[in-house]
């Protein structure tokens, strides 16, 4: 018998476009299912300092198509303290909160790992929401095809620029750890090249590339790049080529948080609905420790120890197929 009678929920870390349609679908999910419902704002931080409020199936309603969080959203050094756990776990006990369902990325989980080995009693299940996509255990975090969709958007705008005026631009995007975001957009938008932390990143074949473009009379184009790319991001990478091929008239653009807001796109909405049934179903069930995410479109389970630890590979047939697309 099922002993739950209510499942806060948070969202942490990085904001990321469906987050609010997965903090929808836990609330009604769970109060379909006869559960209480409690919103715990700014995540670990509101843990900490009890910040609650409840609730209702019209409190998550005219939300889905909403960027951010409702439920605001923070990083909390305080909470990965002895203290500041037990200050959580004594508020979630007052409230009586007896599972959570966490929204948020890599930081996020481990958290939920370490507060979960403490207190036991407490069930937490998490929700991929990064728009890094950099978690295993799911093809798809919530906000990645957003974060895509408003690149491509931007990139393609900066490209009628690049071929008006002849100009070479250096795109920037967010990607400290992970290159997904440069990858996927930049074969979308018909990058010349894209350089990203997963693998490494030589000028001096970049240069090559750019010369004998201009010997067949390229002289437009774009270079995608993580931010945490070896090379040292866009600015670093325009300094270089601009002192070895004075010829290109070269700009440089960062993107920045503009990638993290808007509305989400429908995959994500979907996605998010379905993490955020399926997290309830799982707590339901019994379960703990773990992460819901979909691989090749089945819903699967993760456990946060597992999430945390790796991250999706990059596809390395990816990166010569931009080479070949490229010519």
């Amino acid at each position: 018998m099922n002993q739950l009678k209510r499942i806060g929920v948070f969202t942490s870390g990085g904001d990321a476009p469906g987050m609010n349609a997965a903090i929808r679908a836990v609330a009604r999910t769970a109060i379909f299912h006869g559960l209480q419902v409690t919103g715990i704002r700014r995540g670990y931080q509101g843990l900490v300092e009890g910040d609650f409020i409840e609730l209702e199936t019209r409190s998550v309603a005219n939300i889905i198509q909403r960027g951010g969080t409702i439920l605001k959203t923070a990083r909390s050094k305080e909470f990965m303290t002895k203290e500041g756990m037990e200050k959580a776990y004594n508020n979630l006990r007052r409230s009586g909160i007896d599972a959570i369902v966490a929204i948020g990325g890599d930081g996020t989980f481990r958290g939920a790992h370490e507060f979960t080995s403490i207190y036991p009693d407490v069930k937490i299940v998490g929700i991929a929401g990064t728009i890094d996509n950099d978690l295993a255990g799911t093809d798809n975090c919530i906000g990645y095809d957003t974060a895509l969709n408003t690149v491509v958007e931007a990139v393609d705008k900066i490209r009628d620029t690049a071929d008006s005026h002849e100009r070479l631009f250096f795109i920037e995007v967010m990607g400290r750890d992970a290159g997904f975001i440069a990858l996927r957009s930049g074969i979308a938008v018909g990058a010349e090249d894209i350089l990203i932390p997963e693998t490494s990143s030589s000028i001096d074949e970049l240069i090559d590339k750019l010369e004998n473009g201009r010997r067949r009379n390229k002289t437009s184009g774009i270079i995608m790049i993580a931010e945490g790319d070896e090379s040292g991001g866009a600015f670093a990478v325009a300094e270089q080529v601009k002192s070895r091929l004075p010829q290109y008239d070269v700009r440089v653009t960062v993107l920045g948080h503009i990638q993290r807001g808007g509305s989400p796109s429908c995959m994500d909405r979907v996605y998010a609905s379905q993490y955020g049934y399926h997290a309830v179903k799982a707590l339901l069930a019994g379960k703990s420790g773990i992460m819901v995410g979909l691989v090749k479109r089945d819903v699967v389970e993760t456990p946060f120890s597992q999430a945390v630890k790796h991250t999706n590979k990059v596809r390395s047939d990816l990166k010569e197929m931009i080479r070949t697309l490229s010519v």
